[in-house]
């Protein structure tokens, strides 16, 4: 059973820091490339980084220079670094994997991030 489960989200003060880690399990974590999606209310979901099984990276325009993805393919572990933080950051965060050869795609429940003073 595949499961992607997400957690560091809270609510912080504008110009704060949050980590977001996604744990997986039940996936060969290193044939997949990790993403992490937000949706704010009344809004689409939005891509906001990517890595890859090959630790190629994306940013949205939106949260370069202040969102850093990483991960560890020995702990099955993806990690978001949110810094200077913004009211218009707040959303729901959702951790996904996507298969690097069937494209099979996976999600998490998401956490919650709120940015307000």
């Amino acid at each position: 059973q595949v499961q992607l489960v997400e957690s560091g989200g809270g609510l912080v003060q504008p110009g704060g820091s949050l980590r977001l880690s996604c744990a997986a399990s039940g996936i060969i974590f290193n044939l997949n490339h990790m993403r992490w999606f937000r949706q704010a209310p009344g809004k689409e979901r939005e891509l906001v980084a990517t890595i890859s099984n090959r630790d190629g990276i994306i940013y949205a325009d939106s949260v370069k220079g202040r969102f850093t993805i990483h991960r560890d393919n020995a702990k099955n572990t993806v990690i978001l670094q949110m810094n200077s933080l913004k009211p218009e950051d707040t959303a729901v965060y959702y951790c996904s994997a996507v298969h690097s050869l069937n494209k099979q795609s996976y999600w998490g429940r998401g956490t919650q991030v709120t940015v307000s003073s």
